[in-house]
């Protein structure tokens, strides 16, 4: 399997000590569970696009500081993309902003959440159970850092799972794109570096929730079990 990683952002350097940048994180978490996955990387913020969708068997969308609504040139020609792999049936994975890219993209509409942002392990409640969501947990706790959420979506889509904060914290368009609010790839040392270089922007009594909330049990890897048994379900 050639996965092609769509980086739209990069780690700041004075983080990358923890875990690297996306391209290290994103290896990290899937190739334990998918060890046929070879990784290409595009950096895609710094106009990096593959000449053709053919190029790999399927694409992740990293996140990003930018929203998908910024008037970017590389924004504009990433929706692009992903319209065209809509278009040719091709697989995609988006996390946080690929999340929002492919709502984005495909018609729906992304906006600053009313709740402000969502930092630390939520709860995700699965509300239309899927055969590659194996093994079977109704809920999972995962990693969100974001202020931007999938408001409307696009033609063709179905909410998968929701949290308190995030009416639309994962949905998949068709049966060959999928996306998830959240962040499996960050380590717990990166997301609590995150929450502490942004109290300014977040606010204290989030940030504390959020330190607090890093206790609890994560399920990172499962959800890239469920990502890999997706990917799977479509080839």
């Amino acid at each position: 399997m050639k996965i092609g990683l769509l980086e739209c952002d990069h780690v700041r350097d004075d983080f990358r000590h923890i875990a690297g940048d996306y391209r290290e994180m994103f290896p990290a978490l899937f190739k334990p569970l998918a060890s046929d996955w070879e990784f290409t990387f595009y950096d895609v913020v710094n106009h990096h696009f593959p000449v053709s969708i053919d190029e790999c068997d399927a694409y992740i969308c990293t996140g990003s500081k930018f929203s998908v609504y910024d008037q970017e040139p590389w924004i504009e020609t990433l929706k692009a993309f992903v319209r065209e792999l809509y278009a040719h049936q091709k697989i995609y994975l988006g996390v946080c902003f690929g999340h929002q890219m492919l709502g984005e993209a495909l018609g729906g509409k992304v906006q600053k959440s009313a709740v402000g942002w969502c930092v630390g392990i939520h709860e995700l409640t699965i509300i239309e159970p899927q055969k590659w969501m194996q093994p079977t947990q109704p809920t999972l706790n995962l990693l969100m850092m974001c202020q931007d959420q999938v408001h409307t979506l696009p033609p063709d889509s179905l909410v998968l799972a929701t949290t308190s904060d995030c009416p639309i914290a994962m949905f998949r368009v068709g049966e060959r794109m999928l996306g998830v609010q959240a962040h499996p790839e960050f380590p717990l040392a990166y997301e609590k570096e995150l929450m502490l270089s942004r109290v300014e922007r977040i606010g204290m009594p989030k940030i504390e929730a959020g330190l607090e909330s890093l206790s609890e049990p994560l399920h990172s890897t499962l959800m890239a079990q469920w990502m890999i048994a997706f990917v799977k379900s479509v080839l």
